[in-house]
């Protein structure tokens, strides 16, 4: 382990892989905020907070379309990121140039912030598909590598 963080690549792979998924899990309190502020919950004992009269509390089991729309954000997240991080920890085992490396950790990290602020202010495409369309590519770039690196052995 010691000679792993001597690896700046590696540093770098666990920097931007914690901002990742730190974001990542943010969207559950996220996702909580919008539930309470709009009132729609999808579990009976949720509504429970503040109201006591049945008939209030059913109005609560709702859905909602802004903790639908986090919700989509966080499942798109949990599709990306994962993949992300497995590979991108493939990729820094296969010896990249720490420049090349930083670029497509930096590229994708920054892709997923866009996407997640393109998705929760729902503005107008193309600006969340292009998002997710670079981060999925820097994710496939650094599969290519892992793929011909291990190829080439």
């Amino acid at each position: 382990m010691a000679n792993l963080m001597n690896n700046d690549v590696f540093l770098a792979f666990s920097t931007y892989a914690t901002i990742v998924i730190l974001k990542m899990m943010f969207m559950a309190p996220l996702t909580a905020y919008f539930r309470i502020t709009r009132k729609a919950f999808s579990n009976w004992e949720d509504t429970a907070m503040g109201k006591k009269e049945p008939e209030e509390r059913k109005k609560m089991l709702q859905t909602n379309p802004d903790v639908e729309r986090v919700r989509r954000c966080h499942q798109n997240d949990i599709e990306n990121i994962i993949p992300f991080v497995v590979i991108g920890l493939l990729y820094a085992f296969t010896g990249p140039d720490l420049s090349t490396a930083l670029l497509h950790f930096r590229v994708f990290v920054g892709s997923r912030f866009i996407h997640t602020v393109s998705y929760v202010l729902a503005l107008p495409q193309p600006s969340r598909g292009l998002s997710w369309v670079v981060g999925m590519i820097t994710t496939f770039s650094m599969a290519y590598r892992v793929l011909t690196t291990a190829l080439l052995l």
